[in-house]
């Protein structure tokens, strides 16, 4: 498998193709249902959001509490139900979501249109996905307990390209 890191993301992302499996190094950011609907709210205000979104990767995910690591099972949220969110993110410029299941045909769009990627890590592995998280802080919405947005530092994060920058996919083959 060959490794990328978050960071590079602009040097690799086109050369990625769906269903290639890579492992990711970097920062990501947790954010579900709740979490996106706060940070719609902000942006639909014109307030400041907990994170810059250019170039950003989102995990759908709401971890549990660490028992020894840095988090506790943190396996992916299905992404369609942030398919609402998705497009507006992508034209500020988010590099990829991280999740489980396949996307609509607006996030396909929006995903070929802003040169973003779909990446797929593996549902029901949630203790084996918190190994490789390095760290992990609460950024904002903390009273959202598991669904409070997160930055996490990964290593070596074992992901699917689920869809890749020209709209291929894993799940139109």
């Amino acid at each position: 498998m060959k490794k990328y890191h978050t960071q590079d993301y602009k040097t690799w992302a086109k050369q990625v193709k769906a269903g290639e499996e890579i492992l990711l190094s970097g920062t990501v950011y947790t954010s579900r249902d709740a979490a996106h609907k706060r940070i719609f709210d902000a942006i639909n205000r014109g307030e400041a959001l907990p994170y810059d979104i250019n170039g950003a990767f989102i995990y759908y995910a709401g971890p549990t509490p660490s028992k020894n690591g840095a988090v506790g099972s943190c396996g992916p949220t299905t992404s369609s139900r942030m398919d609402v969110f998705a497009p507006r993110l992508y034209s500020m410029g988010l590099a990829a979501t991280i999740g489980k299941g396949d996307r609509s045909d607006d996030v396909y769009s929006s995903i070929i249109e802003n040169g973003g990627i779909y990446l797929c890590a593996i549902g029901g592995a949630g203790a084996l996905a918190s190994k490789a998280v390095i760290s992990a802080e609460v950024i904002a919405y903390d009273d959202l307990g598991c669904e409070s947005v997160k930055r996490f530092v990964i290593k070596d994060f074992p992901l699917y390209v689920a869809i890749d920058t020209e709209g291929n996919s894993i799940f139109k083959k």
